[in-house]
């Protein structure tokens, strides 16, 4: 606001005393209020009152409101001084004769001090009385959570020793990876982004666990730790509106503001701190700045003309990083030395005395008195904007340079500074070899660090591998699934809605059930769960809903089950995560299933799909309305014709594309079995289709029918005997399945050939049996030949295998040299290429993958085994009207 527009000076400086007044003698709850009044009655009045959402560039705590922290600060100090040495130390060693591990220094340098204050004062782990706080901690600061791991006992010197050298399974995980050390590691954070969305759905689930009764989360809290360059990360910020519209308090953010990102500034010619402040006031969070050290409340108080202040706020980052980077003597000059006043304040100051001004995030009386004022607050998540500087300590070999978060090793120098900075007891002639630093446990440093975990209840992280075990239903449960439909024609996925119905009134297991939809539930027929179960919703019902003279009508609830997250797969994906791992993060085995249009599943939220096989999440994820000519009026946009690819990369997600009622039953059941019963660290992909026909029963498949679901491949009709050659093994999945079987009749009474039907439910779980049996005989040479299930499967059935899905070609080509172990030539039909809008029968016939096409492919494989004319395959397709000359449908 510009002075010069102030036409009444005297009544401007009347009102301005006013407030003071009222700020020196009743202080900032009563000035808020006031203030809070005046906005409120301006508006009401028509007056525009623009609220800005950031407040002066200085701390939010004043000093004289800091909460004290109980612990000693000096062997505080020490402790942190030393875990610090040992997370360079990790890094140096690792890579002293080259620098091909890799690693990263400087930004755990840059956190020590607020990882430091959470483990002594804060982080609850896990005891009779307490649930355990969640910490999220950031990805490239795990080095430093293995130098504090290997003070407590927790690692030996062996295993640092062996930081990022994990083949052998010995060694520390370059990050956190529950995959990779299951006992310690609880969140994978280190793609960028991921940690901060999955901490606000986490807080959320706990704020549902206690809703549901299911569990006392009251006294837990959720920490994520960040750095302001992965705030640019869209899934950083994603979510951040729901913390706040449902006032998860139990969450806090800690986002360490050092500047600096991996190439350059986060802001240079801006502040990161005032953008996140104002982003995240506006979405409705309490946010604590924690921006200058203790060294700068005597400065601050004694800035009586204000420069000093104009001075912080008008400087931006790229310039505070290069303040930093220099010397007390730069710092002097180009910081303070631009007034008078500010040059004046320090005056009487020593360079080394300004140079050790510290940034709050490296002052432990900061830290805590933040840490401490976000646990106290209710109603909303609390940000905390700690600023550091990135490679703290490290000097010309890092500290607050452009280098430092490249930096895997250091000069000698430097590593002198650091050594005599922090006190290191290292000797001069033993510098060079980087030992770690451990204290004697009966030290008053070492009893010290015990005291302070065992008050707060045992040491983090630490991650519980098992939960209690869930008594899954037997399979004669959903008998009516597993008969015959008759004449009745329903989709896979009423025959899922079905099976879940049955499963959420299961007195044993039905709480533990957890349904997600992202506003899709009338989509896949789930309606009837709105009023059945109710929509979990922190505030439960304010509003009659529109339908609620309906049967199905929309009842939200605070403790409803159902989670309904809106046009939302990130966040509903999330959501899954949280309830697939509760049986780890809260001893509450969950089971979830989230159903999901397929295209806008693993496509759309894949790297969270590889993060829930990292964290080994257990649950279900459904891919409704699948194939890339199943959901026939949606388009290049919805249509997949992928997803089974994609979930096939993921090393425990289990997938399956069932056509009948019984196959999704016996799949779901055994994956319950599998991940509840026997605890395994799997989960399950299975697609579900939109597509109404009769279904046959289980009794139909015959003897074996079960093993062979769950292998992958069974077969389904025995085409009867055949005459010498005229046969035929046929392979589908979902509901090309059924343009297969039509094709045994078009061969059969066309042609005269005989053709048995198989299964082909999971593709991916086929080709993983064939690389394991492949892999047997390979490293057994001696040994008698293992065979595939596919090879075991193709014994003694005579004839060509064609294969058709409702996916890309090289989804059933993965099992090729299965089949041709077995001797048979193999031929596989798919759906290459964009989707397109219209019937079904003409998009099949557009793909190539309809009845027609396979029985000319079944025509062909036989031609070329020299059992049929060619001419007899060229009849065929002038029979069906195939148009030879057409685009293929992968180019068009």
């Amino acid at each position: 606001m510009n002075p010069e527009d102030d036409i009444d000076q005297t009544e401007t400086s009347e009102w301005l005393d006013a407030l003071s007044a009222v700020q020196a003698w009743r202080g900032k709850t009563r000035t808020n209020y006031l203030v809070n009044r005046l906005v409120d009655k301006a508006r009401a009045d028509g007056v525009y009152v623009p609220r800005s959402l950031t407040t002066a560039y200085k701390n939010t705590i004043a000093p004289e409101d800091e909460e004290k922290s109980p612990g000693d600060r000096a062997i505080e100090h020490r402790l942190r001084s030393i875990i610090r040495w040992n997370a360079l130390a990790i890094i140096l060693r690792a890579n002293k004769d080259s620098s091909e591990l890799g690693g990263h220094i400087a930004s755990f340098q840059s956190a020590a001090t607020l990882y430091d204050i959470g483990f002594g004062h804060f982080w609850h782990a896990p005891t009779d009385t307490h649930g355990g706080d969640l910490v999220f901690i950031q990805g490239h600061s795990s080095p430093g959570i293995y130098a504090r791991a290997f003070m407590e006992g927790r690692l030996t010197e062996q295993q640092l020793l062996g930081y990022r050298q994990e083949t052998e399974g010995k060694g520390l995980s370059s990050y956190p990876h529950p995959w990779l050390m299951p006992d310690f590691w609880q969140f994978p954070t280190v793609s960028m982004g991921l940690g901060p969305l999955l901490a606000i759905y986490q807080a959320r689930f706990l704020k549902y666990l206690q809703g549901r009764g299911l569990a006392e989360t009251g006294p837990r809290k959720v920490w994520a730790f960040m750095g302001d360059g992965e705030m640019d990360e869209p899934e950083s910020l994603g979510a951040i509106s729901l913390a706040g519209r449902e006032g998860l308090d139990n969450l806090i953010f800690v986002i360490n503001c050092n500047l600096q990102r991996l190439d350059g500034p986060v802001r240079g010619n801006g502040k990161i701190v005032q953008e996140l402040e104002s982003v995240f006031r506006g979405a409705g969070w309490n946010v604590i700045k924690v921006l200058w050290g203790s060294g700068w409340d005597k400065l601050l108080a004694n800035d009586n003309s204000g420069m000093l202040l104009k001075r912080m706020e008008e400087c931006v980052d790229g310039e505070y990083q290069d303040f930093k980077s220099k010397s007390g003597a730069y710092v002097r000059e180009h910081f303070f030395g631009k007034y008078d006043e500010t040059r004046a304040l320090v005056a009487d100051m020593s360079d080394d005395e300004i140079w050790s001004l510290t940034r709050g995030g490296h002052d432990p009386e900061k830290v805590f008195a933040a840490y401490a004022a976000a646990v106290r607050h209710t109603g909303q998540p609390t940000l905390i904007l700690p600023k550091t500087v990135k490679g703290y300590g490290m000097g010309e070999s890092g500290e607050g340079q452009m280098i430092a978060h490249q930096a895997k090793k250091m000069t000698q120098d430097a590593l002198r500074g650091f050594r005599d900075r922090f006190q290191i007891p290292v000797a001069d002639d033993d510098l060079a070899n980087v030992p770690f630093v451990k204290l004697p446990d009966d030290s008053p440093e070492m009893k010290y660090l015990h005291e302070r975990r065992a008050a707060l209840g045992g040491y983090l992280p630490q991650r519980r591998r098992q939960s209690a075990s869930l008594p899954v239903p037997p399979l004669s449960t959903f008998q009516r699934l597993l008969d015959s439909s008759g004449e009745r024609e329903i989709s896979t996925t009423m025959a899922f809605v079905q099976m879940l119905g049955t499963l959420v009134r299961d007195k044993q297991i039905g709480k533990h059930i957890v349904p997600i939809v992202p506003d899709e539930s009338r989509t896949f027929g789930m309606e009837g769960m709105f009023r059945q179960l109710g929509i979990w919703s922190s505030l439960g019902q304010l509003y009659k809903p529109q339908d609620a003279d309906q049967l199905m009508y929309y009842r939200e609830s605070k403790d409803g089950q159902v989670l309904q997250e809106g046009i939302n797969e990130g966040g509903a994906m999330s959501s899954w995560i949280v309830a697939a791992t509760s049986y780890s993060s809260n001893d509450v085995p969950m089971i979830p299933f989230y159903i999901y249009y397929s295209m806008f599943g693993l496509q759309r939220v894949g790297d969270l799909a590889w993060l829930a096989g990292d964290i080994r999440a257990r649950g279900f994820l459904l891919g409704g309305t699948a194939g890339r000519t199943t959901l026939n009026g949606e388009g290049l946009q919805h249509e997949d014709g992928h997803s089974h690819i994609l979930a096939g990369t993921i090393p425990n997600c289990i997938s399956y594309d069932p056509t009948f009622a019984y196959e999704v039953v016996t799949i779901i059941r055994d994956g319950m079995r599998r991940m509840y019963q026997e605890q395994e660290d799997v989960y399950y992909y299975i697609t579900l289709m939109n597509e109404n026909y009769p279904h046959p029963g289980m009794a139909d498949a015959g003897d074996g029918a079960e093993q062979g679901i769950l292998k992958g491949l069974y077969k389904l009709r025995d085409g009867g005997k055949a005459k010498k050659g005229m046969r035929v093994q046929l392979m589908g999945s979902g509901t090309i399945l059924r343009e297969v079987i039509a094709a045994a009749d078009l061969l059969r009474d066309d042609f005269g050939v005989t053709a048995d039907i198989w299964s082909a439910t999971s593709f991916n779980e086929l080709r993983r049996d064939g690389m394991a049996a492949e892999r047997w005989n390979l490293l057994h040479p001696t040994e008698k030949r293992r065979r595939s299930w596919v090879e075991s499967c193709l014994d003694g059935n005579e004839g060509p295998v064609i294969a058709s899905t409702d996916y890309m070609r090289n989804y059933a080509d993965q099992v090729r040299e299965y089949v041709q172990a077995a001797g048979r030539r193999y031929t596989v039909l798919g759906t290459d290429g964009f989707g397109r809008s219209d019937y079904r029968v003409k998009l099949r016939r557009f793909f190539e993958v309809d009845r027609f096409h396979v029985t000319v492919a079944a025509l062909k494989a036989l031609a070329d085994d020299g059992v049929v004319k060619p001419q007899l395959v060229a009849d065929a397709i002038k029979k069906y009207g195939l148009d030879t000359e057409r685009a293929a449908p992968w180019t068009v």
